[in-house]
């Protein structure tokens, strides 16, 4: 873990960055772990509620519950994998022993979602708002190719403050900024060599029941 952490003061009240928290070996323990999880319940690529259109990451999660998405439902979250049918793979230790670290919520996450974000994806401007754990904060995990991430306020639009994120690296949302928009706009594709066959992957941590 980094010694450093920066609670941003241009940022909204809550936002946290933890440069370089997970070291180079323990990255490439997570990266092992992410795809020992994907054997079980392999990456699949959502699509938008109402229009149909495929997003451009493909995801996967591990915990007791799964976020997915697709025309007909929507955004919700699952026990079980949409294609499979199989439960998700259970959350690694080393995640829950993050969210200790780094939260003060009593409450360990049920979700963490995997997105790998290949060349060219992005994620566009939301809020993480279907969990009904509403205060729980948020932790997010990067790891491999770097991503700028950008966070405005609670209305979709307005100014956004951006942060390149590295391999490493932990943002926490917790607070105001647990109810802002963000969004990823760019993957610095490339940069490293961590992901097999490149891209980032990001995982999400999510207390989704109160």
């Amino acid at each position: 873990m980094s010694d450093e952490t920066y609670l941003m003061s241009d940022f909204p009240q809550g936002f946290a960055h933890y440069p370089l928290y997970f070291s180079p070996a323990e990255q490439a323990e997570l990266i092992q772990a992410v795809r020992d999880g994907v054997q079980a319940a392999p990456f699949f690529r959502p699509s938008m509620p109402r229009t149909g259109t495929p997003m451009s990451v493909v995801l996967s999660n591990f915990g007791t519950l799964g976020w997915v998405t697709d025309k007909d439902k929507g955004y919700r979250y699952e026990p079980t994998h949409p294609k499979t049918g199989a439960p998700w793979p259970a959350m690694p230790k080393r995640l829950e022993a993050l969210w200790r670290d780094v939260t003060d919520y009593p409450d360990l996450p049920e979700c963490c979602l995997i997105n790998w974000y290949r060349e060219g994806s992005k994620m566009g401007a939301h809020i993480d708002n279907d969990e009904n754990a509403a205060s729980a904060p948020v932790v997010s995990v990067s790891l491999g190719d770097p991503a700028l991430f950008r966070i405005g306020g609670p209305k979709r639009g307005g100014p956004t403050q951006g942060i390149k994120l590295y391999s490493g690296d932990v943002v926490v949302m917790a607070g105001a900024s647990r109810h802002c928009y963000h969004s990823v706009s760019k993957i610095f594709y490339g940069e490293s060599a961590l992901v097999p066959k490149g891209g980032r992957i990001n995982l999400t941590l999510r207390r989704v029941m109160t």
